[in-house]
This record gives structure tokens, sequence and C-alpha cells, in this order.
């Protein structure tokens, strides 16, 4: 037993080490463009959680919800009624598209959502702007990928963090970003005739 001990030990001594190693190589810090995509859940939660990382350390930040509507939801009750001094939270969206089925007027609230975003990730006082749902935006064509991703390199503050949801990200955005991940999908209750609920997904 104490051999088992003390292996385990000189084990986890040189993994130390060389994680060490490798971390003392990282010292660059700049703001981050940030991709959660795929099919799996996850992709929304995942951002409010660096969201509320901001919050918890009082780093103003913004949220842009591009398709969502006026459901309520827990991240924004939350947000707008005990930190909206440190989080502003837009939702610009009326619902998802099969739900609106108005494409013009799909359209004008995702170019709204887009012009808010621009002047907030222009702002150098705010450090994590999250556009929930934009991928969903440009999948549909109601914002243009070619103009996202020269905005993104080209006037995105040098210490701002940008995170941008919905799966079917573009491939323009995959290659230009920092931090991509694909949330795959498994299993989900939904196929087994649950539905919705509060606490899980909103």
């Amino acid at each position: 037993m104490q051999n088992e001990l003390e292996r385990h030990k000189t084990k986890m001594a040189k993994k130390k080490a060389a994680r060490d190693k490798i971390m003392a190589t990282k010292t660059e810090e700049r703001g981050l463009v940030i991709v959660h995509t795929g099919s799996g859940k996850g992709k929304s939660s995942a951002a409010f959680g660096m969201i509320f990382r901001c919050i918890a350390h009082e780093i103003p930040s913004a949220v842009v919800q591009f398709i969502k509507g006026g459901m309520k939801t827990g991240e924004r009750d939350l947000i707008t009624s005990k930190f909206s001094n440190v989080c502003q939270f837009h939702t610009m969206g009326e619902g998802f598209t099969w739900e609106t089925q108005d494409r013009s007027r799909d359209t004008e609230m995702a170019q709204a959502a887009w012009s808010l975003a621009k002047d907030l990730i222009r702002n150098d006082g705010l450090k994590m702007i999250l556009l929930d749902e934009i991928n969903i935006a440009i999948r549909y064509g109601y914002v243009d990928i070619a103009e996202v991703v020269e905005f993104l390199e080209n006037e995105k503050p040098q210490t701002t963090h940008v995170v941008l949801t919905g799966r079917n990200a573009h491939t323009d955005l995959i290659e230009q970003a920092d931090l991509v991940t694909n949330m795959e999908l498994v299993k989900h209750p939904f196929r087994s005739g649950v539905k919705a609920q509060a606490g899980v997904e909103f």
C-alpha cells in the first residue's frame, strides 16, 4: 500500500512539473472570440456561465439576444433584477423563426440587434459581450457573415471578449475564432416527450 502511494505521489509530481512548465509559457492576455455551436444542449448555458463569472469579478459585460423573444428566462430575470449595474441585457428577437414566420421582420430585428452589438463591442469599458443565437441569424441570412468577421477582425477592442452562440456556426467564423466548442447531442429528453423545464432549459 505504501509503495502504491509513493508511486502515485511521484507520478503526480512529474505531472505537476510538466504542467507548470507548459503554464509558464502562457503569458499573453487578450480578448477572445469564442464560439459555442453544435446540435447539443448547453451553448447559451455555457456562455451565461462566463457572463456570471464576469459579474462575480465585477467585470462590465453585456448580453444581446438575437432570436429568443419575450419568454421569461432565469438568466435574464436574475441579471436584470440583481446585476444590471454590471451587465446590460438586451432581448432583441421576437421568438424563434418558426414562431414569427415573418422573414422581413426577423431580418429587421436581427439587423437592429447587430447594430446594438457593434456599439457594445466598440465600448471598451465593456469586457465581455455575449451575442446569443447570432449563429442562427447568420445562418438564415439576417446578418451577413462577411460583415461579422470583418468587424470582429478590425473593430473589436484588443481586450474585449465576444461570445457567439447558436448551432451551425459558419465556417468563416469558426476559422476566425480563438476558442470553439461543439456541443454534441447524445440524448435529449424532448425525444421522449419531456417538455422544456424551468431550471434546465430556461
